[in-house]
């Protein structure tokens, strides 16, 4: 016996994709160098030696990627504008053609009766801007909303949707921290201060936003993963909750609240990365700015992470499930996690709506000799998903939308293209996109607005 799940009218479903990973084109249509480029250009930094060049051609094809879409059934796309695409130098010069082109996508969206969710910066900084300083540099707070403002004068009478930043935790830990993102810092002080600077920028584009395009919703989309201790024992609860601090509350509770967690940047100072709980990066004024009222709040989730004190007394993140039953990303496929974190951030933070503007997870998907991808785990994981998403919307969470990540396989970053993520497969030889099984599943769930849940008798690890 399978269960039916509805969802609320006018639910959204949509996919999602980023410029930098299928655009292509690097070198047409007066586009700048970004920060990718550089990187990728740099022996060692992406897994397979591979860049985004050419990508998925999104840049010429993408009118085909359209048709996509609607085959789909969906009612909204969310991409994002490439920055370099736009304002080849970061400032000063616009360049008519790159807007052209997004102004183009915009309105045959439109004419086919999709909304677009634009996303104005999903980690293509413009290598000029990083020669200058980059997000480490208060500079480029201005260089962002002078890239806003030329945006949005130019769609703002059409898109009604926008979004800020694409996960500025991964743009602040991995770039400046970690070194596996552009531009490949490893500095833990300079990370802390980049993202500030991030939200700072976030906050100051949304008032302008706000005047460019009226009546718009205006949102942030972070990446939030719920912590949960790997024991009762309270040094593993420690360990979650500095997780939590460090990964989820210290975006959060600036937007929401206005101020950075106490505890967050206690920890924060004990290791060096701040010199004190005030440091000077934050000037008057910035904490306002961040906390500029949102229309909505874009969360992606795509797991959890389970939580321990070592024996050096560190926090440390384990795996709760052998290497097998993990994602090709290595990541745990865990759905409660997706509905106790709507809850969470309903309870804690109270956004007006919430989108669920990426979710979905890598998978090998073969290409079978008779012309069909097969990909059950990716429809397993995609169902087990909404089924939480659909129980939170039952149980009051003000959950207006869900984008699949992604609407076709792609440049994966540091990745290259070891990981497709799609719906469709791309056969980069021949640029060929080749609906998988997940994309006939979704289409269904799509159209339907309602879900073929697990059977009720379905055994399914979820913890």
């Amino acid at each position: 016996m399978t269960r039916r799940l509805s969802f609320p009218d006018g639910f959204t479903w949509g996919v999602a994709t980023s410029s930098h990973q299928i655009e292509g084109a690097f070198s047409e249509g007066g586009r700048g160098e970004s920060i990718w480029d550089r990187f990728a250009a740099t022996p060692g930094r992406i897994s397979d030696g591979s860049n985004a060049a050419v990508a998925c051609d999104h840049y010429h094809r993408w009118r085909d990627d359209l048709a996509l879409l609607e085959w789909l059934g969906v009612g909204a796309y969310r991409f994002s504008v490439a920055w370099p695409r736009v304002l080849p130098d970061g400032t000063g010069r616009v360049n008519t053609a790159g807007l052209d082109f997004y102004e183009s996508l915009v309105d045959a969206l439109l004419a086919r009766g999709i909304e677009p969710f634009v996303t104005l910066y999903h980690w293509d900084l413009p290598q000029a801007l990083e020669d200058k300083g980059g997000w480490r540099s208060r500079d480029t707070i201005d260089a962002f909303v002078e890239y806003t403002h030329a945006v949005t004068s130019r769609l703002g009478d059409r898109v009604r949707h926008w979004i800020t930043h694409n996960e500025p935790w991964c743009i602040a830990h991995l770039g400046h921290e970690e070194g596996e993102h552009a531009p490949g810092h490893r500095d833990p002080v300079e990370a802390v201060r980049v993202a500030h600077h991030l939200l700072v920028s976030h906050g100051r584009a949304v008032d302008v936003i706000r005047r460019n395009s009226r009546g718009a919703e205006a949102g942030i989309v972070l990446n939030l993963c719920p912590a949960y201790p790997a024991t009762p024992r309270a040094a593993d609860g420690d360990a979650a909750r500095w997780f939590d601090g460090f990964f989820n509350r210290w975006y959060l509770d600036p937007i929401f609240h206005g101020r950075y967690p106490v505890d967050a940047m206690e920890d924060r100072v004990t290791r060096g990365h701040v010199s004190s709980v005030e440091p000077k990066f934050i000037l008057p004024g910035d904490m306002e700015a961040i906390a500029a009222p949102l229309d909505f709040l874009g969360i992606n989730y795509y797991s959890r992470a389970l939580m321990r004190t070592n024996r050096s007394g560190h926090p440390e993140q384990i795996d709760a499930v052998p290497a097998h039953e993990l994602t090709e990303m290595g990541w745990e496929v865990f759905p409660q996690g997706l509905y106790d974190l709507l809850l969470r951030v309903t309870r804690d933070y109270a956004p007006a709506k919430i989108y669920i503007t990426e979710n979905g997870a890598a998978f090998p998907d073969p290409l079978e000799a008779n012309g069909v991808v097969e990909d059950p785990r990716r429809v397993d994981y995609l169902r087990a998903h909404l089924a939480a998403a659909q129980r939170a919307v039952d149980d009051g969470v003000p959950l207006h939308g869900y984008f699949l990540w992604s609407l076709m396989d792609n440049f994966e970053w540091a990745h290259g293209y070891t990981k497709r993520f799609g719906v469709y497969r791309v056969d980069y030889e021949t640029q060929r996109r080749i609906p998988k099984r997940s994309a006939h599943w979704y289409r269904d769930v799509a159209r339907k607005n309602m879900l073929d849940a697990l059977p009720m008798n379905h055994s399914r690890r979820t913890s």
